[in-house]
């Protein structure tokens, strides 16, 4: 197990798998999170997560002086429920992406390769095409707890 190490992006989980969307300010992290909770995805973090490597997989926890507020475009920060998850996949918002991926990328994050794919923002189906993503490029959640 590796220190926990704060890390700038947005997490949720999706049936406790967690999406990390990661990107410039203003490129539609929040946004697209806001899509997925909207479908039943919950909260981990906003803008800022914390990442903990632990039996060769990632989690990601909400960042303690963030936890639980969400920034809300034109409305403000609202507070709701966040909970932990593994991550297994990471969306990098770009306006470059490929409009097709043969494969997933890879994202190291401590120590850790995570699928990674290009991702664009900006249309109405932006969160279904992410659980797509996920479905698709996603590894599969671990439920079980890491043997010592």
């Amino acid at each position: 197990m590796t220190g926990p190490i704060a890390y700038q992006g947005t997490c949720v989980s999706v049936g406790g798998q967690g999406i990390l969307i990661v990107g410039p300010p203003g490129s539609g992290k929040s946004s697209l999170a806001l899509m997925l909770i909207d479908r039943g995805a919950q909260l981990v973090g906003d803008d800022g997560v914390m990442l903990t490597a632990e039996g060769g997989l990632l989690h990601a926890a909400p960042h303690p002086n963030t936890a639980r507020l969400f920034e809300i475009r034109n409305v403000g920060l609202v507070a709701m429920r966040a909970t932990d998850a593994q991550v297994c996949l990471a969306l990098q918002l770009t306006d470059g992406a490929p409009r097709f991926t043969d494969e997933a990328d890879t994202l190291e994050l401590q120590g850790l390769e995570i699928p990674a794919i290009k991702f664009r923002t900006g249309d109405a189906a932006a969160a279904i095409r992410a659980e797509w993503a996920l479905s698709q490029y996603g590894l599969a959640a671990n439920t079980q707890p890491p043997s010592h």
